[in-house]
Order: C-alpha cells, then structure tokens, then sequence
C-alpha cells in the first residue's frame, strides 16, 4: 500500500502542493525551502492513524503555527492509493490554537459481483458523525461510536476495534509508517548504554532502541546478520569482525564490536558518532519487515563518504518493501545511487510558499547520459529543471 499521489493544502510552507512519490525517493533543495514540512505532513498522517493526533499538535505548539503562513483556515489532505483514496481536513477553531476534524473519507473502486466496477464509500465523516458502509467484521455505525473532535474515525479501527477490509488494512499500514528527522547518538544517548533485554523489530522516530532492535534482528535473523556484516565490511574493510550483545548489569546488555585487530571489542560509548548513524540506517533499512513507508531526513549527517554507496544499495533493495523517503543537501549522496534512479523531487521557495516539483522523463534522462545526479546538483542544472 504505497502512496501514489499525495496532496497537502495550508500545512505550514505547503500552500497547496501534489506529490506522485515512486517507490525510491530523493528531495532536494535549499535549506528553508520545505523538505522537513514533508516529512512532518507525513508523521501528522501517521499520529492521526494512531489516535494521537491532538498530542502530536499539541506538542507543535497548537494548530496556529502549522496552518500555512498563521492564516490558512484548514489544512487538507489526501493520500491516493492505487485505486483507493483518504481524506481529512482539520479545521481551525477561530483565531485559537484548537482544531476539529470536519470532514474524513475513505473511498476505493471494487468490481461488484455482476462484474461492474463502482465506488464504495468504505468510511464517511462530516463533524462527529460518522458512517461506514463498506467495512466488514466490526463495524463502525455513527449511532453507537463516539470519537473526539480532535481525531480522525480512521483511528477507531485499531485494537481492540479492529475487524477486517480496508479500513483496517488502512490504519494499520498507516500507523506503522516511521519518519526519522534526528537519531540521538550523543555521549549521554541511549544508544550508547545498556539497555533492558527485549524483542523490538521497529526502530523507534528517536532511534533510542536501536540496540534492542539490532539485537533482535542479529541474533534471530540469519540473513539479516549476514546484510548487517556485508555492510560493515564494504565501510570498514576486512577488520571488522561481527557485532556483539554481552549482558550487563540488571538484565541488561550492550552493544560492542569486534575488531580483527583488537584484542578487546570496541563498546558502543567509544564509537564514533557516524558509524551509529551508519548502523542506525542498515538496521531500518535491512529490515525484513519494514513498515510500508520509511523517510529519512538528510541521512548523510555524520557519514563518510565511503559510506553512502552502501546506504543507497540498501536502500535501493528496501525500496522492493517499502516506500522509501530521504531529503538531502548532499551531492555525494545523490552520486552514490549509481545506475539507480530515485524519484528526484527539486523544492523551491516562491512567493512565501514551497513549489514542489518532480523531474523526470526525457530531460533528466538527456542529462544523466553525461552527468551524475550529484554534479546536476551542484550545477544548478536540477532547480533549473523547475
């Protein structure tokens, strides 16, 4: 279930913007110019699939700094999946920092039984009343549901109101999605320390469970091991050895790894901070089951360049299971990806708002004939394109 077009009204710079994301993608552009915005939109979809979307604006500050330029009445937004779409709106409350949703859909096309393609209207909202025709299992009547103001019907789906058909399909996928803006692997980082022995398979927004996670991962999963150690190799050369999880203190254990050349293994707290960084990416990206969309902004922080072509290839792979989203400055970046060709999407600043726009066909391939993504970049040549 990957978005096939997304768009974004009166959500901070994103006046009104559409997006046809592809499985791989790169967004470019000046500082300033709204990257982060959308990886932001992105988290608010998923807060509001989880049932946290009023703690997720109110953590922003309220609804008055994320509504384009402080006066934008409402903020829409639609997601287009294949042949299936959803739509909310929060509109603002006056001139407060409150918000309500007023309106939400979930339609698709199905073939009927007669062989007929028509649209179901799977979920119907217009303020606090709510119908849904198309769900099967438990199913949601505006007569006997009551949900908040503050969060969409979508959410009402989860445990233990889950039943089957697309509603569900939809708020699950949607709240697994994982937007990652800053990995904190500072001295006095969780990653860094011990930490309790438990079965995680998702790397939590912060990456503070990273270790937990690597662990699970390495130690149950054969070929993630084996992706994990090809990685760490192709960055290190031959003297890296294998990664361990000795216990600590309280049920606790902790990360190391092993040095061909050392006699003692390396702990967490003396890596730098590029190769937790380089390790925070292979564990999201390496994931044998990753959520259905995963964006990174500006992975590049803290890697050397060797790096970089590693990420890309394993990005290039994970992008087979999920939809895959990276914002960049970095030339080097973009050149790491070789002969293969992310969505390339240029963003610029006109007028006190993002202009969004995606360069692809004939042009870029003229181009790429002669020159890397990374030196376009560079060049200009790319925002030229726009």
């Amino acid at each position: 279930m990957k978005i096939h077009r997304l768009r974004i009204s009166g959500f901070r710079s994103l006046k009104d913007v559409t997006w046809a994301p592809g499985g791989l993608n790169v967004l470019i552009g000046p500082n300033g110019t709204g990257k982060s915005n959308v990886l932001r939109c992105l988290d608010l979809i998923s807060a509001s699939a989880r049932g946290e979307l009023g703690k997720w604006v109110q953590r922003s500050g309220g609804i008055d700094p994320l509504v384009w330029d402080g006066k934008a009445g409402e903020i829409a937004l639609k997601i287009e999946f294949g042949k299936d779409s959803y739509a909310f709106d929060l509109q603002r409350l006056g001139r407060t920092s409150l918000y309500r949703i007023r309106h939400e859909e979930l339609v698709g096309q199905r073939v009927t039984a007669r062989g007929r393609t028509g649209v179901l209207s799977y979920l119907e909202r217009q303020d606090r009343s709510i119908a849904d025709r198309g769900a099967i299992g438990n199913r949601l009547r505006g007569q006997d549901v009551s949900t908040s103001a503050e969060e969409t019907a979508l959410s009402l789906f989860r445990r233990p109101l889950r039943g089957e058909g697309l509603p569900w399909v939809l708020q699950t996928k949607l709240a697994d999605w994982r937007v990652y803006h800053d990995v904190n692997v500072f001295a006095d980082s969780p990653v860094r320390g011990p930490v309790v022995a438990r079965s995680e398979k998702r790397i939590e927004p912060d990456g503070g469970n990273l270790v937990s996670v690597l662990h699970t991962l390495y130690t149950g999963d054969r070929e993630f091991k084996k992706d994990i150690d090809a990685a760490m190799r192709a960055a290190f050369g031959d003297d890296y050895d294998e990664l361990l999880f000795p216990p600590a203190a309280d049920q606790r254990i902790q990360l190391r790894v092993r040095w061909k050349s050392l006699r003692r293994e390396q702990s967490a707290a003396d890596l730098s901070d590029g190769t937790l960084r380089f390790l925070f990416l292979l564990t999201v990206l390496a994931s044998p089951a990753p959520p259905s969309l995963i964006a990174i902004d500006e992975p590049e922080t803290g890697l050397h360049p060797s790096m970089m072509p590693v990420v890309a290839e394993y990005a290039a792979d994970a992008s087979d299971r999920a939809q895959i989203i990276f914002t960049t400055h970095s030339a080097q970046f973009l050149d790491a990806f070789g002969d293969v060709k992310p969505v390339t999407t240029v963003l610029k600043w006109r007028d006190g708002e993002t202009v969004l726009k995606t360069i692809e066909g004939k042009e870029i391939e003229y181009w790429l004939k002669e020159y890397s993504l990374g030196t376009l970049f560079k060049s200009g040549e790319l925002e030229d394109m726009t």
